[in-house]
Formats: C-alpha cells, sequence, structure tokens
C-alpha cells in the first residue's frame, strides 16, 4: 500500500514537469519511432540494468535503424519481469535523421509498476551532443511482478 501511495506521489510530481515540455518541443520536429525489446529484469532494490534491442522507424526519410541499448536504474527497483517494450516518439532541432544519430547516453526519470501485467514511464534526454529527446512520456509494458522508481540513463550504440 505504501508503495502505491509513493508511486502516486512521484506521478503527480513528474506530471506537471512532463506537461511543461510542450514550450520546447515547439522548437523540436517529430522525426521518428524508437522501439525497443527488454529481456527479463530482477531488480536489486538500489537498481537494475537491462540489454535491448531497437529499431528507430524515420517518419522523415521512411527509413529503419537497428541500436543495441543498455537503460541503468538507479532508485527503488524491487521485484522480477520477464521482458517488455518501450515505445519512444523521437524529436529533433532539425529533420536530418541518418544512421547513428541516436547513438549515445540519454540521462532522466522513470518510474513503472506491474503486479502481473505492467506499465512505466521514462522522461529522457540526450543523445548526439543533447539535441534529441525520446518523447517525454514512453509507454511500457510488462509482464512481472515489480515497483521502480528513480533515475534511468539509455545507453544506445
Amino acid at each position: 500500500m505504501f508503495s502505491i501511495r509513493l508511486l502516486t506521489v512521484v506521478c503527480a510530481f513528474l506530471i506537471p514537469q512532463m506537461l511543461s515540455a510542450p514550450a520546447h518541443a515547439q522548437q523540436l520536429f517529430r522525426v521518428g519511432g524508437l522501439t525497443c525489446s527488454t529481456g527479463p529484469r530482477v531488480g536489486l532494490v538500489l537498481g537494475s540494468r537491462q540489454e535491448m534491442q531497437c529499431v528507430f522507424l524515420s517518419s522523415v526519410a521512411a527509413r529503419q535503424y537497428n541500436y543495441r541499448g543498455t537503460i541503468r536504474r538507479v532508485g527503488l527497483d524491487v521485484g522480477v519481469t520477464r521482458g517488455g517494450t518501450l515505445f519512444w516518439g523521437v524529436f529533433a532541432r532539425n529533420s536530418n535523421i541518418g544512421r547513428g544519430t541516436l547513438r549515445g547516453s540519454y540521462v532522466g526519470a522513470s518510474g513503472n509498476v506491474a503486479l502481473g501485467l505492467g506499465l512505466g514511464a521514462n522522461v529522457l534526454v540526450g543523445g548526439s551532443r543533447r539535441t534529441i529527446t525520446l518523447q517525454p512520456l514512453s509507454v511500457e509494458g510488462q509482464i512481472g511482478l515489480n515497483l521502480a522508481l528513480g533515475i534511468s540513463n539509455l545507453v544506445l550504440r
């Protein structure tokens, strides 16, 4: 019960932060979507690490680029999941997106909860010279028993 209240408080804090993003997003172009498949994960109370296979589908050039990724979470992370899928809308300062443009490190806040089927949110900014924004709220689907709140670092290669 306490963990659900904690998640509610964190979401109440993050939602106003995400709603303030559209002012900044007006300067960005939506250039496509990034879908990442994750493997099983075990939360180690203070954090976790997950390998991912990602595909960026460009809406500008109708091309597809593959990436390998690692997402690390630091903070409360308790439980086990079977894996899942994360999706982000990808925004950039211009529409010139090519192979390797998304490579780099992204940092932000994250939270997810799973009791059987689960959902999550990840607010991440970074990439090459911090010019790429992964949609302020990603959609994450997973199966397992887990509660995670903290700071995330996503590295795409």
